[in-house]
């Protein structure tokens, strides 16, 4: 089925926040179409850590909808940028990865964007092909294109020079690397998010030095993690990641906020903008309960990177949970010695491995989000009688079954 021009643009604008420019990419769009030539759409990706989230998610799921028009999709793994380190956001220089780091990180990519992207429609690309092969010479030259002043207009380069912290030469290299990946790979479009708009219009600037037509730049939002506040972070722990269980994606989707789930919808869902608006207007006029839009929303993230059964098998688990009061099916389990002084909660808490030091456990306990046995405890120094089984609690979706023996 031929979709139009203005429904194109109208998909891939969807969530955007800067679609640089809007002209250019309806002439590129119109010229696919008339010539039945593919775009070359490209997003770039350091393999700084070996796991995605669902705020990587989101530039994947915009180079979804481009694969779904029918364009080429250039998944660009950075490993020789990777060996530079991103100084994008950074108040400092940020060590860069070893070659086996970067090995290893790509790899994982590699598994995990093929639950969203179509394997066989998709390129996976390494910047090293091409930048292996620069000489010193063609490095002087790419240097020679950008001026410091023009440097130091970037943010996080300004904020630094300006606070006096470090800046190294070969930090100024990463934008114009990164642009000249536009320039080997002669993308049409580039993809990134809102941090990168520096390094993504250097693309569109070398790709004029070169003689080529200037790609269009389109920036994603960074999305907020389950606090509703900071961008989604696996430092800040307000992540959810997509090869978490299902019942963790699930229950952790159920936890957004109502307002925020919304933009959920917006930036991960495959759902129609009007379906999206229709199921907003249901429930602010009261006829859907946000639950039941919430439990939607899980289901097709979960289902994403699993599948509709498990999905399913997800919600029910969820419901048992936390309608019913009940324990999960598949709780983890493990087996501890028996001890005739008994040991104390904060480290049975480390030993089940439901947090991650006495500390965390502590803190949880304090919290009054430790259960056992079904009742709370909010004790700090209690200790807990070694004798048959015990079920433990922390939080809404941490279990474990201890069993002494």
């Amino acid at each position: 089925m031929k979709i139009s021009i203005a429904k194109q643009v109208e998909l891939i604008e969807r969530g955007a926040v800067n679609v640089i420019s809007r002209e250019d990419l309806v002439k590129k769009l119109e010229k696919s179409e008339a010539t039945g030539t593919p775009l070359k759409i490209k997003a770039g990706f350091d393999p700084t850590a070996p796991d995605l989230h669902l705020g990587h998610t989101v530039l994947i799921q915009k180079l979804k909808h481009f694969q779904d028009l029918g364009h080429e999709i250039n998944f660009l793994i950075g490993d020789f940028t990777g060996m530079i380190g991103d100084p994008t956001g950074k108040s400092e220089t940020r060590k860069p990865l070893t070659v086996e780091q970067v090995e290893k990180n790509a790899e994982s990519y590699k598994e995990q964007i093929f639950k969203i992207l179509d394997p066989e429609k998709t390129k996976v690309v390494f910047n090293s092909t091409w930048l292996n092969t620069l000489t010193s010479k063609d490095f002087i030259m790419l240097a020679s294109q950008l001026t410091v002043a023009r440097m130091l207009e970037r943010e996080d380069f300004k904020v630094r020079f300006e606070n006096e912290r470090p800046i190294s030469i070969h930090e100024f290299l990463y934008p114009l690397i990164q642009g000249y990946d536009s320039v080997a790979l002669k993308a049409d479009v580039e993809i990134g998010g809102t941090d990168q708009l520096f390094n993504l219009l250097m693309g569109r600037d070398l790709q004029r030095v070169w003689g080529q037509a200037p790609q269009v730049v389109i920036t994603m939002p960074l999305l907020e993690g389950l606090d509703g506040v900071n961008k989604m972070s696996k430092s800040l722990g307000n992540y959810i990641g997509i090869t978490e269980k299902p019942e963790d994606i699930y229950g952790k989707t159920m936890s957004v906020s109502d307002s925020l789930m919304f933009r959920y919808f917006e930036l991960l869902s495959d759902l129609a903008e009007e379906q999206v608006g229709a199921l907003k207007a249901e429930m602010e006029a009261g006829r859907v309960h946000p639950k039941a839009v919430k439990q939607q929303l899980a289901r097709e993230l979960t289902s994403r990177f699993y599948d509709g059964v498990i999905a399913q098998r997800a919600e029910e688990n969820f419901e048992k949970i936390f309608s019913q009061h009940d324990n999960p099916e598949d709780m983890p389990e493990v087996v501890l010695p028996a001890t005739t002084e008994g040991i104390w909660l904060p480290k049975l808490l480390v030993e089940a491995r439901l947090v991650s030091g006495t500390g965390e456990a502590r803190r949880m306990i304090q919290q009054n989000a430790v259960s056992l046995n079904g009742d709370k405890v909010s004790d700090i120094d209690h200790l807990v009688t070694t004798q048959g089984e015990i079920i433990l609690k922390v939080g809404k979706r941490r279990f474990c079954k201890v069993t002494f023996s």
